[in-house]
């Protein structure tokens, strides 16, 4: 299968500004979920979610966490500095560095780059701040650039994990789309209630509708749930800027699973709907399958995993592996290596033409034109997503992060 020819503006529809879902709504799943079931389309609220969703399916959480990865600091001359986190360079370990008591090395976005020659600038303190922080005396220094990616040096005083100094200093990195500063609602809001591993730098949005009690309601009804971790990066919400797909570079995101996990799924592959919450559980899940078949041509004795390449499912020569032999590969690899989880990066890009290998039916929301997103859900219902987004956009849905769902369960 060659690379597709695909032109993004033949995916793209118009968003007016007062569709996109600037706050979230009160309650979680208050949200407005529409149910596009094998062509017909219809609506409820998210809190039914639980009385809809077939009893035997298994679901897929991405269980990652958002960090407030955006730190202000300023430079003598008065200089604002923004240092915006995207994932650690020293130590390279996202337990490793959150761990870190004094320094560590972050890849970062610098805004303002212009204004700092790179010398020693501290964190910014404003007026009524918490007098913890100036002990603290965070400073940071530009360490350098690396594979086009700017490296910053962070240092700290007073022993607090890099956690601790994050959660004290930084802002949560809400989307840009959003057209306002954080505020203290999104700490809260822009979070999943099942995040567990720190790690984003982008909520992954689908699972914001999940509250206590639609989790407790899936869980009375008996539908088993799994959790992947996909770290999600800056660049994933995007849009597409050249006219064609061929031209777009996906940014890597590194992603883990772990083996009784892996185990559930692969028992589970043909007898239950795979249910994946969110494109980022999507990406990680089909990422594996890339993973496994490789595995399972290597053979899992000689086999030594690399990073799932962006365009790995469409390269002549790519083998149409069984899904279940691709899982089996990797529990054998597991097994044979003493390991408790998988751990990768990927760039994979779904768009049509492609075949999916482990998902079934999808939760995610309403995604922006021109984007890598709305080609994965092109890519699962085909055309019908016209239909998708045309009957959401009449029937008063909220779009992108802070907006309303959608359940997608294909045409046969």
């Amino acid at each position: 299968m060659a690379i597709p020819e695909i032109n993004i503006s033949d995916y793209t529809y118009d968003l007016p500004e007062d569709r996109i879902a600037s706050y979230p709504v009160a309650e979680r799943d208050a949200s407005k979920l529409l149910i596009y079931n094998k062509g017909v389309i219809s609506d409820t609220v998210f809190s039914r979610l639980p009385e809809i969703i077939p009893s035997d399916s298994l679901m897929v959480f991405n269980n990652t966490k958002v960090v407030p990865a955006r730190l202000l600091f300023r430079r003598a001359t008065g200089a604002f500095i923004e240092i915006f986190c995207l994932e650690p360079a020293e130590p390279e370990d996202y337990n490793l560095c959150f761990a870190s008591t004094s320094t560590c090395v972050w890849n970062v976005i610098v805004g303002n780059k212009k204004k700092w020659k790179g010398e020693p600038i501290k964190l910014y303190l404003p007026e009524n701040h918490d007098t913890s922080l100036e002990a603290m005396d965070l400073e940071a220094v530009l360490e350098g650039e690396s594979d086009g990616k700017i490296q910053v040096r962070l240092r700290w005083r007073g022993g607090e994990p890099f956690s601790k100094v994050m959660e004290m200093c930084g802002k949560v990195p809400i989307p840009p789309y959003l057209h306002r500063d954080s505020e203290s609602i999104d700490t809260e809001r822009y979070q999943t209630l099942y995040a567990a591993y720190r790690g984003s730098v982008a909520a992954p949005t689908a699972g914001l509708h999940f509250s206590d009690n639609v989790l407790k309601g899936l869980d009375v009804r008996g539908i088993e749930r799994e959790n992947v971790c996909l770290h999600v990066g800056a660049g994933t919400f995007l849009p597409v800027k050249s006219e064609a797909i061929s031209g777009h570079t996906m940014h890597s995101e590194p992603f883990s699973i772990s083996f009784d996990t892996l185990n559930r799924i692969y028992n589970n592959l043909g007898n239950k709907d795979i249910i994946a919450v969110g494109t980022t559980s999507v990406r990680t899940l089909e990422s594996l399958y890339w993973l496994g078949a490789d595995c399972a041509l290597s053979g899992a004795a000689d086999w030594t995993p690399s990073p799932v390449g962006q365009w790995v499912p469409y390269e002549s020569g790519a083998k149409d592996v069984p899904v279940k032999d691709a899982f089996g590969a990797l529990l054998e690899y597991c097994g044979r290596n003493n390991l408790d989880r998988i751990i990768d990066r990927t760039r994979i890009i779904i768009v049509p033409s492609y075949r999916y290998k482990v998902v079934t039916n999808l939760i995610t929301n309403f995604h922006q034109p021109n984007s890598t997103l709305l080609l994965l859900i092109a890519a699962l219902i085909g055309e019908d997503w016209r239909k998708v987004y045309a009957y959401a956009l009449e029937h008063g849905f909220r779009f992108l992060s802070y907006g309303d769902s959608s359940l997608l369960i294909p045409r046969v």
